[in-house]
């Protein structure tokens, strides 16, 4: 009854969400021994999700996924970052939440999504964020945004999410933004309709 609630009072405050409501379902790599804790890492989803509401996109559960691996596997690199999620195949978007990096150019998070795929498909629809991520919740709803839009575009709008660095006071979408994100995300299967 109060989640029933609840969407009432999300559906009003939110146009978009009263048109064609939609929900996105996370799944989230947790590495047993890595530098980040479950509660880091469900409090950054929280909060990115937070942001994604703006666009009337409802939270469809986090599927943490708890994984013990070689530690090789704890940092971001294309062939070992590969070869762990062809192991995985986890639910897409999948978020997974390494140590480090060692990707050049070396960025403290990082989208793949189907534009920027084609050489690592098993990496399409993740977003690596590295313990180095400041606002690792705004990061996460910069670099799913990426994903979702399936568009690597930043924008140069003041305080919006897509600002090229992100920042606390940047976490607003634009409607096109909004509209962008939902109509590509749900062709590409990452949306489904909240029932």
């Amino acid at each position: 009854m109060r989640r029933a609630v609840l969407l009432l009072l999300l559906l009003s405050a939110c146009p978009a969400w009263a048109q064609d409501p939609v929900v996105l379902r996370l799944t989230l790599v947790h590495f047993e021994g890595g530098s980040w804790r479950e509660d880091e890492i469900t409090a950054a989803a929280s909060q990115a999700l937070r942001i994604l509401a703006q666009c009337g996109i409802a939270p469809g559960g986090l599927d943490v996924k708890r994984v013990d691996v070689e530690a090789r596997f704890r940092i971001y690199h294309t062939p070992t970052s590969r070869e762990l999620a062809r192991r995985l195949r986890p639910g897409t978007p999948a978020v997974y939440f390494v140590d480090d990096t060692r990707q050049r150019p070396a960025f403290d998070a990082e989208a793949i999504g189907r534009g920027n795929s084609r050489t690592r498909p098993e990496l399409v629809d993740t977003v690596w964020i590295t313990r180095a991520t400041r606002d690792a919740g705004i990061a996460l709803a910069h670099e799913l945004v990426h994903v979702l839009m399936d568009s690597g575009e930043h924008s140069q709008e003041p305080e919006n999410l897509m600002r090229e660095e992100t920042a606390p006071r940047n976490t607003r979408l634009s409607e096109a933004q909004c509209a962008r994100l939902r109509d590509k995300a749900a062709a590409n299967g990452l949306l489904t309709p909240l029932r």
